[in-house]
């Protein structure tokens, strides 16, 4: 992986403190509506993950990819693109 290792992480485990404080809320029969909102910040901030780490992988692992190889990689993001939509 070509993205900052520390950046990811970091971010990574605010999620994983998001969604701690999610089944807590559940636990406690908290509001739903403070659910999806706590629900959509953490789906938001995975998804800046996400995008973060495909930006690394363009910038190094495609553009620096050559012949069949980087062939292979434009299918990959193509597939993942689909899935994405």
């Amino acid at each position: 992986m070509q993205a900052s290792h520390d950046k990811i992480h970091h971010q990574l485990a605010i999620a994983k403190g998001q969604i701690e404080g999610i089944l807590h809320m559940v636990d406690d029969d908290a509001y739903c509506l403070d659910i999806s909102n706590q629900l959509l910040a953490t789906i938001a901030l995975l998804k800046k993950v996400n995008c973060d780490v495909l930006q690394a992988h363009l910038e190094h692992c495609v553009k620096h990819a050559e012949g069949e190889e980087k062939e292979a990689k434009i299918k990959e993001i193509s597939a993942l693109l689909k899935r994405l939509s």
